[in-house]
């Protein structure tokens, strides 16, 4: 054999074994069930942003439910986000939000790896503010290995508004959400995903949807798995939790209370009648935004969606039997309270705490007052933070834990960084953010494109986390090799840099003393 044909062998023989071992390059252009879409690369990812999974609700659609997209010729561009949904904005906002924003956002390994799991992320914001596009996914679908579809759906009065005999009264954003669902579920194998394996994960406003998906009847052979962040059913905020002076409040409304209170914004926007509908339809943006604050935490149930309240339905066992992760963060309502002393100081003092435990929990005011004295905490700031997050979040996401694992299988966890991210951007020396809502989302996401960890401890904290949600949507088991053993139950494990351990987190936040007090 010539050296040359040796030489040309012996490419080849490398090339062939090269092929053997390397996973090929996945292409950027996609069909999916409406068209063509042509994605960009970021890093190791692929990223398919803006793809419409219905069509836009507005005109004579606001407040319809959800249908499928109209199909489009050619190759559709692919590689900017859609509108935000309407909402509040601030005027630095490069795109205006827009009631045309059904769009979701897909980002996927660049190298195939055969069928994947698929993740569908539901965004929190109270059911009034957030978007799809502000968590990029490229760790997740990377070092996670998963097709990760980050979704828009309709928020405030333009998602849960109800009127009598409106179909889909208080439930359009959570068809939305399950419209989206339906679309990956189409389309997981144009970018890789596993259509049979899709886990359905959210936190906050999404976590409570997603816990309400469990108990709806489009649950059944939909998804596979769900995680649960900071959101579960049995959620309740006593009187003055969510802002003082705010009445008691929980995410869910019955579906008569949710079209009393759509009627009643009809009635302060001068529409009333059979023609209420018409009339609203009429109404400009800026005559109906502020209205939206009066719809967040509104999901209705006793619809065709969502029959039953999903806080009697987990407790029945009348849920999706599906793998649940489940949990939240260790100083969740630090950020609520941070944001109220800093819009008025006066809140939330030494003087309006006894008032604040009163008005929160009436005849037990006394009782809770012995439980958590002023003289223990620093600050008033901190210990009304600490009642909240004791007697609304943490509670109520064990509870929520027992519920579930009692028919099928649960990991439990507690985000526990004290030092994490100050995602909320609250600087309130009075209450330190520490482990505080929302804080847990830079280690899965880069928030807004932006990798917030700067610590090494944080990057291997979130390494751990992407991998433990990663392995979960793959097999519903949460391990993976290099991590701590996560043992199923509803004892949590804690999650923080370097001390990531079981905790009896029941005994921590005294939930068997909230088991026998009035919220």
């Amino acid at each position: 054999m010539s050296t040359v044909l040796a030489a040309v062998s012996a490419t080849g023989a490398l090339m062939a074994c090269r092929s053997a071992h390397e996973p090929a390059q996945a292409p950027l252009t996609v069909r999916v069930d409406s068209g063509s879409v042509r994605g960009v690369v970021k890093g190791k990812s692929r990223q398919f942003l803006g793809i419409p999974y219905a069509e836009p609700p507005t005109g004579a659609r606001r407040w319809t439910l959800p249908r499928n997209p109209r199909p489009w010729s050619g190759v559709r561009d692919a590689g900017r986000p859609g509108n935000d949904c309407m909402q509040d904005s601030s005027p630095e906002t490069e795109k205006p939000p827009s009631e045309d924003c059904l769009y979701v956002n897909v980002t996927a390994p660049r190298e195939q790896h055969g069928a994947l799991p698929v993740m569908v992320w539901w965004h929190g914001g109270g059911f009034t503010q957030g978007s799809g596009k502000d968590y990029d996914a490229v760790r997740l679908a990377t070092e996670g290995k998963a097709v990760v579809v980050t979704v828009n759906y309709r928020l405030g009065i333009y998602g849960y508004l109800g009127l009598p005999g409106l179909a889909g009264s208080g439930d359009f954003g959570f068809a939305d959400q399950i419209a989206a669902l339906r679309w990956a579920r189409r389309n997981a194998s144009a970018f890789g995903g596993d259509p049979r394996n899709i886990t359905v994960f959210g936190q906050s406003a999404g976590a409570m949807s997603a816990c309400a998906l469990l108990t709806s009847p489009e649950a059944e052979g939909l998804i596979s798995k769900a995680i649960i962040s900071s959101g579960s059913c049995g959620l309740r905020w006593p009187a003055g939790g969510l802002f003082p002076g705010a009445p008691a409040d929980r995410p869910y409304v019955p579906v008569a209370q949710g079209q009393d209170d759509g009627l009643a914004a009809a009635e302060e926007l001068g529409c009333t009648g059979k023609d209420a509908l018409a009339c609203l339809r009429g109404k400009t943006n800026a005559e109906l935004l502020p209205h939206s604050p009066s719809f967040s935490d509104h999901l209705a149930y006793g619809t065709e969606l969502l029959p039953r309240d999903p806080a009697t339905a987990l407790r029945a066992g009348a849920f999706a039997h599906v793998p649940v992760l489940i949990g939240g963060t260790h100083d969740e309502a630090r950020s609520f309270v941070a944001g109220a002393i800093r819009y008025d100081p006066k809140l939330i003092t030494s003087t309006t705490y006894p008032r604040l435990l009163e008005q929160a929990f009436g005849a037990d005011a006394r009782k809770v007052a012995a439980r958590y004295p002023l003289s223990r905490y620093p600050s008033a700031g901190l210990a009304w933070a600490t009642v909240l997050t004791d007697a609304s979040w943490a509670c109520s996401t064990l509870a929520g834990a027992r519920d579930l694992a009692a028919r099928t299988t649960v990991y439990s966890y507690e985000f526990a960084d004290e030092n994490a991210p100050n995602v909320n951007g609250l600087h309130v020396p009075d209450v330190p953010q520490g482990a505080a809502h929302a804080t847990d989302l830079p280690y899965l996401f880069d928030l807004g494109g932006r990798d917030l960890l700067v610590n090494r401890d944080r990057k291997g904290l979130a390494r751990t986390m992407v991998g433990y949600w990663g392995a979960f949507a793959r097999s519903g088991d949460p391990n993976h090799r290099g991590a701590p053993r996560w043992r199923p139950g509803t004892a949590p494990l804690s999650l923080a840099p370097g001390a990531i351990r079981t905790v009896d987190a029941a005994a921590e936040h005294g939930c068997g003393f909230w088991e026998t007090t009035t919220r």
